[in-house]
């Protein structure tokens, strides 16, 4: 018991000590960056920080600035006002998408693990379930054809849907606080174990599910 019980404060103590060395770092990096500034020399800080860097950086900033997203009963996908304007939350816009849209959205907002496109096929039942919840009055034949084509890897028409969803929410918001509610690429490594790297390629909405709020039931 003496053992656990010490294994749990060493552990303790060196996650305490992780964060003082890195606020430490970071603190030590903004120093860095303030010289750099004051010199007028941004092109050198542009080369030390890279610009993936700075995409990911400029993605983790919007992060505060993300808005819920409502899901209604049919399936229609609202965002509440932005906090950043001062709008309230009952300041809500809808996301224009057509019902097979939003069927494909909300298969993937299911599934936050993501989903890898060559297996779509394994979704068939569920966006045919999702499809026909949201659309009741359509045609059972089209939709099921069309339902064949979107989990049919060796079909285009999943890509277009998404990249028709993502055009969808970039219209109202910046790139980067959209990148957290379309469908993207998300890559997750096997075995990490194993010294060969083999990954799964996944597509998630990677928008944290605290924000997202569903009708019951649905």
């Amino acid at each position: 018991m003496s053992g656990s019980i010490s294994f749990f404060v060493n552990f303790v103590t060196t996650m305490n000590n992780d964060e003082e060395h890195a606020r430490l770092m970071a603190r030590q990096i903004r120093e860095l960056v303030r010289k750099l500034q004051v010199l007028g020399r941004n092109d050198l800080l542009l080369q030390a920080i890279t610009v993936p860097t700075l995409e990911q950086l400029r993605t983790e900033a919007a992060r505060g600035t993300l808005r819920r997203l409502i899901v209604k009963h049919d399936g229609r996908l609202f965002l509440e006002g932005s906090k950043a304007k001062g709008n309230n939350s009952n300041n809500i816009v809808e996301v224009q998408l057509s019902p097979v849209h939003r069927a494909v959205y909300l298969l993937f907002l299911r599934h936050e693990e993501g989903i890898e496109f060559k297996r779509l096929s394994e979704y068939h039942d569920e966006l045919l379930s999702i499809y026909d919840r949201i659309c009741p009055e359509g045609d059972k034949d089209k939709m099921r054809e069309t339902v064949e084509r979107l989990t049919n890897p060796l079909d285009n028409a999943i890509n277009e849907k998404c990249s028709r969803i993502k055009s969808a929410f970039t219209s109202l918001m910046d790139d980067y606080s959209a990148s957290y509610y379309i469908i993207s690429s998300q890559s997750e490594q096997i075995d990490p174990a194993s010294p060969r790297r083999w990954f799964r390629r996944l597509k998630a909405i990677t928008l944290p599910r605290s924000l997202v709020y569903y009708p019951e039931h649905f």
